[in-house]
């Protein structure tokens, strides 16, 4: 099994190019169900959970062909085109969906175009519970005949799903694009309210608008769709992944360096860029790029709460905790999201760091410095915490179990050492 061996104490002084969206492309990818026409995607990052939702599309019979890279302003990924033919069966197995919670996106499209589909009870990272039951809720609401058997979902629409009037009980990223998928190829109209206005929900929403769809209200918690009776092909862009530019600029600060990130938008930072503001953190952009330094010889504390979007995203919780435990003083972060995402906690605390849990709230007391230690990674944003937590030590950390990093961060040695870092995987065999 893979690790990531790091000698801390450099300043990371370089370019970095970030790559697009993994929450876009997974949802893009999905929505090649709704369509017999060939949908290319370009700029899609070279992920595991890509690979993961590629596996499960061709599972579905969708063809998928990858057109090599592309460039855009110093921003590289790949172009997919996919085309969704008949599947002879309607069903996304547990060996692939527990991978990834972000397989249950198939339904909503599998349902819509074909009235039928079953899809295993998802998997992912262990950072809470994130029911599906939003969705099930929806999608009955559709007209939809949702049964739970033997770990599976079985959903039947046999005469078509009918717009509704949809209230969701609490944002969710998840089900506003699966129920958004779906609504576009409903009969009537559906309004989707309490909606998610996350970025890549609008990305999602815009590429079914190039695709014929009708949506209205997009950008905003309140989403309108009417149904039409097919969808075309498109050619889109991914968006830039928000998440790695702002764990890109979060390793920048903790280490004292000076970073220019290429192929982001300043814009999808917002809250991120206040708290780091806050912490002494110079962050500046100019439409394609994002550069990011240290104000100060020291990081300041301050207090943050996790929120939907525009809110503050917890995706950027744990990088942001492994900052302000080098910060001065006392800082608050409080998690509103996942009734489980501190357990990067103990591994950080492992490295000196002065951290306290109180149900939903951690209690940050920054110190000097953090000494290098083994450390365990439990999710996806808990390993790359560390990592940037291992950048700013003093000695070497090893971070294992780094498979959960491969799932959402590309090259991420290869981007690091380019600006100065001293890091490197090293396979067990």
């Amino acid at each position: 099994m893979d690790r990531i061996r790091i000698r801390g104490g450099n300043p990371l002084l370089g370019t970095i190019s970030i790559g697009g969206a993994k929450n876009a492309a997974l949802p893009l990818m999905a929505a090649s169900l709704l369509t017999s026409q060939k949908l290319t995607l370009s700029n899609l990052p070279h992920l595991v959970d890509i690979t993961t939702m590629v596996h499960l599309l061709a599972e579905l019979g969708v063809a998928i062909s990858m057109d090599g890279n592309v460039s855009n302003g110093g921003n590289f990924g790949r172009a997919l085109t996919l085309v969704a033919s008949e599947p002879v069966q309607k069903i996304a197995p547990y060996d692939l969906v527990r991978r990834m919670r972000a397989s249950v996106l198939v339904l909503g499209p599998l349902l819509a175009r074909w009235g039928q589909a079953t899809v295993s009870l998802p998997g992912g990272c262990a950072i809470g519970t994130r029911p599906v039951d939003i969705h099930l809720g929806a999608f009955k609401a559709l007209g939809a005949e949702i049964e739970l058997k033997e770990g599976y979902i079985k959903a039947h629409a046999k005469k078509g799903l009918k717009g509704a009037n949809i209230l969701f009980p609490s944002v969710s990223v998840g089900a506003t694009e699966n129920v958004m998928m779906a609504a576009t190829l409903a009969e009537g109209e559906t309004q989707i309210s309490n909606a998610a206005r996350e970025p890549e929900v609008g990305d999602l929403a815009n590429c079914l608008v190039a695709m014929g769809a009708n949506i209205e209200g997009i950008g905003t918690d309140t989403l309108k769709v009417t149904g039409v009776s097919e969808l075309k092909g498109a050619n889109h862009e991914v968006i830039p992944d928000r998440i790695e530019t702002g764990t890109y600029a979060v390793a920048a600060a903790m280490t004292g360096g000076d970073i220019i990130m290429k192929g982001t938008r300043l814009e999808l930072l917002n809250a991120l860029a206040d708290v780091l503001a806050k912490a002494g953190v110079e962050i500046a952009g100019d439409g394609t790029t994002v550069r990011v330094r240290r104000v100060n010889s020291s990081l300041k504390g301050t207090d943050l709460m996790t929120e939907p979007y525009p809110g503050f995203p917890t995706d950027m919780q744990a990088q942001v905790m492994a900052l302000l435990a080098v910060a001065d003083g006392v800082s608050m972060i409080t998690e509103t999201i996942f009734e489980n995402r501190f357990m990067h906690v103990p591994e950080l605390c492992r490295m000196g760091a002065d951290i306290n849990v109180h149900g939903s709230s951690a209690i940050v007391r920054g110190v000097p410095t953090l000494s290098g230690a083994q450390l365990m990674a439990t999710d996806l944003r808990a390993s790359v915490s560390l990592v940037l937590a291992g950048l700013a030590a003093n000695g070497e950390t090893f971070v294992n179990r780094v498979y959960h990093l491969d799932r959402g961060y590309e090259r991420v040695e290869e981007k690091l050492s380019a600006c100065g870092a001293e890091i490197e995987r090293i396979s067990d065999g």
